[in-house]
């Protein structure tokens, strides 16, 4: 087949070009810059492009008057009259020598009723022959007091989207050059098409991108908790395109006996949805938190939840409990990165955990172990995001991972949490951040034993007695006499409610920290309710004088009974 010639095919050509420049755009400013770039100086000496403001969003009705605001200029605007067609860029005679506002600032209200108004219903693009032409175009650029280019060396061509015009791009050519012919009304209407659809898509695209990031980081907690023993830092970072939003979390969540459960997760794909997902999943891992079950039934029960949520609901999650008074650490795993724990020694290590199935898989159970946690190790629990990239694999980013911990503690050791979660995403390059990354580290400084008080006891009717007596004997050892009366007296209100329902041993525990902190467990699942008691009444004023003199108190259900304490401030 002969291939055509002439002016109507390089047209053709010239079209099929500007459009896929116009099409790779995937925001708004690659999409306006790709229609400049394809317009100047190919088809015209100068284009200005008006858009909506704001620009209304999908099916959403624009409210308020119409208003066009410049959003990009390109081509030989403002250069001096005297010189030359051919001298430089910007040396060249201004097209608008009288349009002296910063391009990008100015703003139009367009008359209902006036000439601007008319050209954008009638859709198609026209030349500035007759005098409504004209007018509209000087109504677009503000009247300018020089003469504008006149006839077919001004082209006015309407956006319009998939549902209403969007804005008006504005074409010109100067003396020295042919004017536009009327074939270029349609090489006009295909650029002004085809921006206009894709401005249409990258609005849509950006308010879900902008919804499911909002949406994700709302989600995630706003700041961690300050349990005792152990110090936390966190970290969240978005793609680095905002199409690329995820579903990474973290918590830290305090269980009773001091304990803290520490959570990452990443839910696979990214949009919305996945947003959505990892909410649904988080919310699911706290209420598991709460019933102080094992991490691998944290784990089981989470992968039947993803599976309640439909198909394909996909995740990663490592989940870690860390006991600050026995200094271990459970961990398990499903299918996630490996956690890291630097040594206060300086060693950083890689945790071997068994990698399970990611969540949402089902059928596949999942195993824990128990690990040593000493006191000056750190902790790092992340995301695939801050190892993996297209230049290296997971495997080769942990290896990086392990190494930049090693030189930070080999300057100070243990090096400062919050300094040595930024040193770690120093780790990532310029354009090595293609996905969400979250990451959640832990200090572990322990609670010594010589700080920890801890008993059994019988469900007996002297039971509060024996418990005061060994609260007295506790607080008397740590040199804590001004807390002994209001200590004795809570711990019998609470020990006394323990033993009225309790069948098997209450557990009575004392920590000394920076404040007193008592806990009495039972295995009577039914949290205490606090009640005002009538001035006839006997009892039901524990939890009052609970509530009264404590610092904090709180109750927790456990898997088999509860938990319930109270602190005291110490000095």
């Amino acid at each position: 087949m002969p291939v055509q010639t002439g002016p109507e095919a390089d047209r053709l050509r010239y079209v099929g070009a500007a459009t896929r420049r116009i099409a790779r755009g995937l925001d708004l400013d690659e999409i306006l810059l790709g229609l400049c770039r394809s317009a100047v100086p190919a088809f015209a000496d100068a284009i200005l492009v008006y858009l909506r403001d704001p620009l209304p969003v999908g099916d959403e009705r624009p409210s308020g008057p119409l208003r066009l605001r410049l959003r990009r200029a390109d081509g030989e605007l403002d250069g001096p009259a005297d010189q030359p067609h051919d001298a430089p860029v910007g040396a060249a005679a201004p097209l608008l020598p009288a349009l002296d506002a910063p391009y990008g600032s100015e703003t139009i209200s367009v008359l209902l009723d006036g000439p601007l108004a008319e050209v954008l219903r009638g859709v198609r693009p026209v030349f500035a022959e007759s005098p409504r032409a004209a007018d509209a175009l000087a109504e677009l650029l503000g009247y300018p007091e020089s003469p504008l280019p006149t006839g077919r060396r001004a082209l006015l061509a309407p956006l319009r989207g998939r549902r209403r015009v969007i804005g008006a791009a504005v074409l010109l050519r100067r003396t020295e050059r042919s004017p536009f012919e009327a074939d270029d009304l349609l090489v006009a209407a295909q650029l002004a098409t085809h921006t206009a659809l894709g401005v249409d898509k990258a609005v849509l695209y950006g308010r879900e991108a902008y919804i499911a990031d909002a949406l994700q980081r709302e989600m995630l907690p706003d700041s961690l908790p300050q349990p005792t023993g152990v110090q936390l830092a966190s970290r969240y970072l978005p793609a680095a395109e905002s199409a690329r939003v995820g579903g990474d979390w973290y918590d830290a969540i305090p269980l009773p006996g001091s304990r803290v459960a520490l959570v990452v997760g990443d839910v696979m794909g990214h949009s919305m949805t996945s947003a959505a997902i990892m909410g649904q999943l988080r919310t699911t891992v706290q209420t598991l938190a709460g019933l102080d079950l094992a991490p691998q039934e944290v784990l089981y029960h989470l992968d039947e939840q993803a599976q309640r949520l439909g198909q394909d609901r996909m995740a990663t999650c490592v989940y870690a409990v860390y006991d600050p008074i026995a200094h271990r650490l459970v961990v398990a795993n499903a299918g996630h990165p490996p956690p890291v724990l630097l040594h206060a020694d300086g060693l950083a290590e890689v945790l071997r955990v068994p990698p399970g199935a990611p969540i949402g898989v089902g059928g596949v159970p999942f195993e824990a172990v128990e690990l040593p946690a000493p006191a000056g190790a750190t902790l790092l629990l992340y995301t695939d995001g801050l190892v993996e990239s297209r230049s290296r694999d997971v495997w080769g980013g942990i290896e990086l991972l392990r190494e930049r911990l090693h030189d930070a503690a080999a300057v100070v050791s243990p090096p400062p949490l919050e300094p040595l979660c930024d040193e770690v995403l120093e780790i990532l390059g310029p354009g090595d951040r293609d996905d969400d990354i979250a990451l959640l580290a832990a200090r572990f400084d322990g609670i010594a034993p010589s700080d920890v008080a801890y008993w059994f006891l019988e469900p007996q009717a002297q039971t509060a007695g024996r418990a005061r007596r060994l609260v007295r004997q506790a607080l008397r050892r740590w040199d804590l006499e001004e807390q002994l009366d209001a200590a004795e007296l809570l711990v019998s209100e609470i020990v006394t409610n323990a033993v009225r329902y309790a069948e098997r041993p209450i557990t009575l525990r004392l920590l000394r920290t920076d404040v007193l902190r008592c806990e009495v467990g039972d295995d009577a699942p039914l949290l205490p309710r606090m009640r005002h008691a009538a001035p006839e009444e006997e009892g039901g004023r524990g939890l009052y004088l609970v509530n009264r003199m404590a610092q904090r108190w709180g109750a927790t259900r456990l898997g088999a009974g509860k938990v319930v304490w109270f602190e005291l401030p110490i000095g």
